[in-house]
């Protein structure tokens, strides 16, 4: 059995190691620590949960100088001596995390810089002081271009998952953020997947690199330990077909994939109407609410996590049971990312993918990229025997745990003839009047009021002008030379 202290690690990581049970190597880990180690460029390809993170991270540890060694007071204290790059912010939060139980014994700082929040923190601490800078390509270069992040001490640059930093839009800001660096660094690149830009990327900024591969062929990019159901299913039954899955066997945390920042707000909604203890996470979040609703599901508070692919970069949980694709995957890669997010460190887990009529083309695609074999797909419900079978699922189970909300009580009143509703109409028909319509004195009304008697032209001065008024408006006179209409008048 090779342990870490077997590959050269110090003693001090490898303790702060073993409290949290990591002892033995992943295979990338175990191929790429001797190489790295000694500050050789190193291109590391792996599938991801394979433990890609610490196969940079022990490096970058190791050969940071720490302010507990005598060699610190002869470099420029306090400036960062290591950046890592991470596409989105929880990625980034991820991988610091992992540094920091690295160099935990170490005494090495390390800074988390990412967009979002405020500059007054991320400004402080760097004045501060840190060793190790870990953050996403946007605010990186914002404060490298506002001269607080020095870069120009740098030994060790790391670009992790560039697949998808590159997909993403971020490769001009890489570019700008490498050449902040030393040209003396050690780099070191991991990916999942190697595109041609990505091998472009490593011949420009990188010396005689090492290609290191865990896997022996491309083909196998899926993780072997993950089971993979695909499904054509129909979008008004996919709830449905979910909340009968999570009540299924051996169901632990579920990752929930959606399309769009609505869909994912939109399905966690109904998730939690039905009963079930979810949390969206997606880019319409404040990232203070980003961050607690994944320590939420990392602490096990919260069982279903529904969010988008960019904001789901970076998850990396244990104890992942099922990943569900409510929508199928853009490409190959992004289905490769988002199944990855179960079956990780060895462990086992479910994938299950439900695809529309309309993207069945797209799922062809993706399953001839990949080399599955879901090449004719079965029309399935939630209450289909394939899928009750598959996921273990007893018959007669329904997808909500707790009753439907009664609908809402209709207001009494009746609608007006917009739509709403209206006060009731009071019964008139006894009011009393003084006057007639057309203005003339009423006598003897039941309930009128006294009126004072008045007789001959004072009586029909009251009614006249109204009278006049009501005839004039009737009645316009046309212009005169209207012919006989006008003289008519």
């Amino acid at each position: 059995m090779t342990t870490f202290r077997d590959l050269g690690v110090l003693p001090e990581i490898c303790d702060a190691l073993e409290r949290k049970g990591i002892v033995e190597p992943f295979a990338i880990q175990e191929m790429t620590l001797s190489v790295a180690l000694g500050g050789t460029d190193l291109i590391g390809q792996a599938r991801t949960g394979t433990g890609k993170t610490l196969a940079f991270g022990i490096p970058v540890v190791q050969r940071t100088v720490s302010p507990k060694d005598r060699d610190y007071a002869e470099i420029p204290q306090g400036k960062p001596q290591a950046l890592i790059i991470a596409p989105t912010r929880e990625l980034a939060l991820q991988v610091s995390g992992d540094i920091s139980l690295a160099a935990e014994d170490r005494g090495i700082r390390v800074l988390t810089i990412y967009g979002g929040v405020g500059f007054d923190i991320q400004t402080e601490a760097l004045a501060t002081g840190v060793e190790i800078v870990v953050g996403t390509p946007g605010r990186l270069l914002d404060l490298a271009n506002r001269k607080i992040l020095d870069l120009s001490h740098v030994h060790a640059l790391v670009l992790d998952e560039a697949d998808e930093m590159l997909d993403l839009g971020f490769l001009e800001d890489i570019q700008k953020l490498v050449r902040l660096t030393p040209e003396t660094r050690q780099t070191m690149l991991f990916s999942a997947t190697m595109p041609g830009p990505i091998v472009a990327l490593a011949r420009s900024y990188m010396r005689t690199p090492m290609n290191i591969r865990a896997e022996s062929s491309y083909d196998q990019q899926t993780v072997p330990a993950t089971t993979q159901y695909v499904y054509q299913a129909h979008d008004l039954d996919k709830p449905e077909m979910i909340g009968r899955l999570l009540q299924g066997p051996n169901v632990d945390k579920v990752v929930v994939f959606s399309r769009t920042k609505r869909q994912a707000q939109r399905v966690a909604d109904d998730l939690t109407e039905r009963g079930f203890n979810a949390s969206p996470l997606h880019g319409d979040m404040a990232q203070v609410a980003r961050e607690k609703a994944m320590q939420r599901f990392r602490d096990g508070k919260v069982d279903i996590l529904v969010c988008t692919d960019v904001a789901a970069r970076g998850i990396d949980v244990s104890g992942v049971s099922h990943v569900i694709n409510y929508t199928t995957p853009d490409d190959h890669k992004t289905y490769v990312h988002r199944i990855g997010r179960t079956g990780r460190a060895g462990a086992s887990g479910i994938a299950v993918t439900l695809v529309d009529w309309a993207d069945l083309h797209k799922w062809k695609l993706i399953n001839k990229e990949l080399d599955l074999p879901f090449h004719e797909l079965v029309e399935t419900y939630s209450g289909s025997d394939n899928f009750l079978h598959d996921m273990g699922i007893p018959r007669g189970t329904k997808g909500r745990i707790k009753p439907a909300a009664p609908p809402a009580p209709k207001a009494d009143r009746p609608a007006n003839r917009e739509g709403g509703s209206s006060a009731p109409r009071t019964n008139n028909r006894d009011r009393s009047r003084t006057r007639s319509r057309g203005g003339e004195v009423v006598a003897g009304e039941t309930g009128s009021a006294p009126k004072a008697e008045t007789t001959g032209p004072a009586a029909e001065g009251d009614a006249a002008p109204r009278t006049a008024n009501r005839n004039r408006n009737r009645r316009r006179r046309r212009p005169s030379g209207s012919g006989e209409a006008a003289a008519a008048e």
